[in-house]
This record gives structure tokens, C-alpha cells and sequence, in this order.
């Protein structure tokens, strides 16, 4: 039976929720869910993905929430599994992404559109890597995600491995979850190139000049982040996104 009444606690579920054409059957999203933009005026924000408004989802009745390991807060979903269908999605490579998007066709009824989906998204990787530019060269990369303390991706997260299909090596790959790192183990990393991610600090352009300091031949760019982190129907636009980011070093 197809959900009638969804809570998305997962941005980029959320966006693949309304790709798959379920927009009517989304009765409540979290703060952070910003794509489609118009979303959030016509649904009830439930909070933000790690302070949830569980009362608010309690009256919302849903009949299906979307919640994820690593981006909501465990004891928070327990909670509402206790009273509701809840699925929660544990992604760290694009693999677990695919699947991830039949899941939720089939959880909503949307299993020939999940699997369009997933079919586009292949094609999209295949063409990308028939025509990655700079031939196939896989640059040292540093991503950074924060400022003050810097933080970085470890080898284990979806976006180590979204990085190493771009073409980016990422530099601490042998480190877990999100490293701290000084500027000197920046410099010792000795990275071809520092990706500065949209997401979830906002750096900007006056971020690169001290970076350029500290490792001057480097090449520093500002990244999207959502083209690394989104795990749904996002990935349609990562592919070409990721040839235009590698033209530009």
C-alpha cells in the first residue's frame, strides 16, 4: 500500500521523495530540506535533522517516516519507531545510494520510478567515466567540510567514495568518520587539491587565500557540497557536475 502521509527527516530523501512524485504525500520535513524550494511553505517543518519536534511528527500521524543513521539522532528515532514505520537508511557508498532509492520505491509504492531513476543515474556515471577529463588522473584531494577546528572525510563516508569516483584521491582515506586536522597536517598531507565544500560550514572565496598560504601550489576550489553528500536523486546531476569541477583545475 502506498504511503499516504510521509515525514522526510533526510534532505536529499526528501528531494528524491518529490522526484518520484510523491510530493502530495509529504506532511512534514526538517529545516534543512531545501530542494524543491517551495517545499517547506506547503509542509510542517519538524525541526532540524538532529532536533526533531517530536511532538509535532506525533500529530502529524505519518504512515511512513524516511530517517538516516549518520545525519539523525538514534535515540530520536527509536522514539518514533516505537510508534511509526520507520525506515532508516545507513548509506557510505554510491552502491548503498542505488539501493537505497529502490527502497524507497518499493516502500511507497514507486518501485518503476525508482527504478527509472536508478537506471538515469547509471547511465549519467557510465557517460562521465567514458569522458572524465585530465585522462583519468586522480588528484591528491583534501575536502574540508569545517573551519576552526579544519575537518576533513575519512576513507569510511559516502563522500570519500563520491570522491574517488570524480577522481579525487582523498588524502585521509585511512582515517574514520570526520578527522580534526591542524595546519600542519594539512601541510604534511601535501594535497594536490583542497575542495572547500558548501556544506555543512559555508566557505566562500575568503577562505582560500589563508589555505593558499599554507600550501601555496596547491589548487583550492569551492565545491557543492550536495554534489557529494545528496544520496538520492541528486546523484542525476552529480556526474556532470563533477566534469566541470575537474576542468577547473
Amino acid at each position: 500500500m502506498s504511503a499516504k502521509r510521509i515525514v522526510s527527516l533526510v534532505p536529499s530523501i526528501t528531494e528524491l521523495l518529490v522526484d518520484l512524485g510523491l510530493e502530495t504525500a509529504i506532511v512534514g520535513v526538517t529545516k534543512f530540506c531545501v530542494h524543491p524550494k517551495h517545499l517547506r511553505k506547503n509542509t510542517t517543518i519538524i525541526g532540524g535533522t538532529k532536533n526533531l519536534r517530536l511532538e509535532v511528527i506525533r500529530q502529524l500521524q505519518p504512515d511512513l517516516i524516511l530517517a538516516n543513521k549518520e545525519e539523525n539522532v538514534r535515540e530520536q528515532v527509536e522514539a518514533l519507531a516505537a510508534e511509526f514505520k520507520v525506515y532508516t537508511s545507513d548509506i557510505g557508498n554510491f552502491d548503498e545510494a542505488l539501493s537505497m532509492i529502490k527502497t524507497v520505491g518499493e516502500l511507497t509504492d514507486r518501485l518503476p520510478e525508482a527504478e527509472a531513476l536508478i537506471t538515469q543515474i547509471n547511465q549519467a556515471k557510465s557517460r562521465f567515466e567514458a569522458v572524465k577529463p585530465n585522462n583519468s588522473k586522480h588528484y591528491r584531494t583534501l575536502y574540508l567540510i569545517w573551519q576552526k577546528p579544519w575537518m576533513s572525510v575519512g576513507g569510511d563516508t559516502y563522500i570519500s567514495n563520491m570522491m574517488q569516483i570524480a577522481g579525487f584521491e582523498n588524502v585521509c582515506r585511512d582515517r574514520q568518520r570526520y578527522p580534526e586536522l591542524s595546519d600542519t597536517a594539512i601541510q604534511s598531507l601535501a594535497p594536490e587539491v583542497i575542495l572547500l565544500s558548501s556544506e555543512p560550514f559555508p566557505f566562500t572565496e575568503k577562505h582560500i587565500s589563508g589555505l593558499q598560504k599554507l600550501l601555496p601550489e596547491a589548487a583550492i576550489l569551492l565545491a557543492d557540497g550536495e554534489m557529494f553528500s545528496w544520496y538520492g536523486s541528486r546523484l542525476l546531476q552529480a556526474f556532470d557536475y563533477f566534469t566541470s569541477l575537474r576542468l577547473r583545475i
